[in-house]
């Protein structure tokens, strides 16, 4: 799978099922939500279960490497799992809610909404990793982030590449 830019190049992008892909830009390996659990069933505080129902296409250890994750946000497991949430401690840098960089501390670095970090390219350049407003849930339903919790997307650009956006957001 691959994304086209606006230049008609085309980015890399490898999907391994759930929200996790791993995205080949500027050089950078960036890694989306890390879920590589195997199936089964999660509890959630609120006394609800998420139930995975397939393997992912991968596991953390084929990978290679990876230079920073994109983390849309760490309170569910469906984003982050026990998987990921081990895989974070090898990377570099995780980019996240100001919150969830919180909770996960170690590498993790939270982006407000329009905030920008630069990433330094294996060439010399840097890749611009922008914070960008998401939704996780309808966004008709009244404080829906006060139920669901903060959540992240993400443009990615460099001078040299395309333009990129990882979004989370849940369709009503």
């Amino acid at each position: 799978m691959a994304i086209t830019g606006t230049t008609g190049e085309q980015i890399p992008v490898r999907a391994f099922g759930g929200p996790t892909a791993l995205i080949e830009y500027g050089g950078l390996r960036l890694l989306i939500d890390p879920t590589f659990d195997p199936p089964g069933d999660y509890p959630l505080p609120n006394g609800r279960t998420l139930t995975k129902t397939a393997p992912p296409a991968a596991s953390p250890a084929d990978l290679g490497r990876i230079d920073a994750v994109l983390l849309s946000h760490d309170q569910h497991p469906d984003n982050l799992d026990h998987s990921g949430r081990a895989l974070l401690a090898d990377v570099p840098l995780t980019l996240t809610t100001p919150s969830g960089a919180g909770r996960l501390g170690g590498t993790a670095q939270g982006l407000a909404p329009w905030q920008s970090v630069d990433l330094q390219r294996p060439d010399g350049g840097t890749v611009t990793v922008t914070a960008a407003p998401a939704l996780h849930g309808p966004e008709n339903a009244p404080d829906v982030e006060a139920i669901t919790g903060e959540v992240v997307g993400f443009v990615l650009t460099a001078p040299t590449c395309p333009r990129s956006t990882s979004a989370a957001t849940t369709p009503p």
